[in-house]
């Protein structure tokens, strides 16, 4: 099995190295899909079996997160590639569409998908959109504090409008803010809700994932930022989306036994 999700993660590598063709750095761009791939091991190993359903809910996730929750980050802070962000979209569209099939096929190859036992209990209803709205509202608290800490002390002088230009947003900075955590829970939404993992290494999985694939696999590419500031941000991403995977999990699947359910 080891040597399987080796095969996933290397392999799972070459779908977003095709960025390579026009843009270059075809290792960073392997090493960004291998890491993107890494993310999705959880769900390749304890997710739905069908490789239809892996496939929607990877490509879902991903353009989600790492397309548009990304481009409304650029358009609000570079006006200058705001329109260029939104175009770019296009690209990822395909790109992330691609690798979303590539991986649900790879899982199905290397034979990945198994029981391990576990079917959590998961919130419904009311519910169920309160805690998704509760996971924005957490968001929008960790973007506040870590996102200010990592302005004001590290990344002020990469952009130096950038607080002229939060405060011209006003209240809608935040209203924004947290559109895009309630956002970026969705889009994991039904990875929460049908990884057949206890609740805890669930959260921890949807922590990490929330961070590589909205942050670290875009950053460790080097275009358009000196090292020092992709190091600032992957850093700063991971204080905002680890602990927004981990409390969606937890707001999402309350904490009772795990009990016997229907396989996905």
């Amino acid at each position: 099995m080891n040597l399987r999700i080796v095969g996933y993660c290397v392999l799972g590598g070459l779908a977003s190295s095709i960025a390579a063709m026009g843009a270059g750095h075809f290792g960073w761009w392997w090493l960004s899909g291998a890491l993107m791939a890494a993310a999705y091991v959880p769900l390749a190993r304890f997710g739905p079996k069908g490789w239809g359903v892996q496939f929607g809910m990877i490509f879902v996730s991903m353009f989600l997160v790492a397309g548009v929750c990304t481009a409304s980050e650029a358009a609000m802070f570079l006006p200058g590639q705001s329109v260029e962000a939104w175009r770019n979209l296009k690209g990822a569209f395909a790109m992330y569409l691609i690798a979303a099939a590539w991986l649900a096929v790879l899982a199905k190859v290397l034979k990945l998908t198994e029981d391990s036992g576990a079917y959590p209990d998961r919130r419904s209803g009311m519910r169920a959109v309160g805690a998704v709205v509760a996971s924005g509202f957490v968001y929008v608290l960790l973007y506040l504090v870590f996102g200010s800490i990592t302005f004001f002390l590290f990344t002020k002088q990469y952009y130096p409008q950038g607080e002229q230009m939060a405060r011209s947003y006003g209240i809608w900075l935040w209203v924004i803010q947290l559109g895009r955590g309630i956002l970026m829970t969705l889009a994991v939404l039904p990875l929460i809700y049908t990884l057949r993992m206890q609740r805890w290494p669930a959260a921890l999985a949807i922590g990490i994932l929330l961070w590589v694939v909205g942050g670290l696999a875009l950053l460790v590419v080097p275009m358009g930022m000196v090292p020092m500031q992709r190091f600032m941000h992957i850093v700063e991403i991971f204080t905002q989306n680890f602990p927004l995977g981990i409390a969606a999990v937890l707001l999402l699947r309350p904490k009772k036994a795990e009990v016997l359910a229907v396989s996905v």
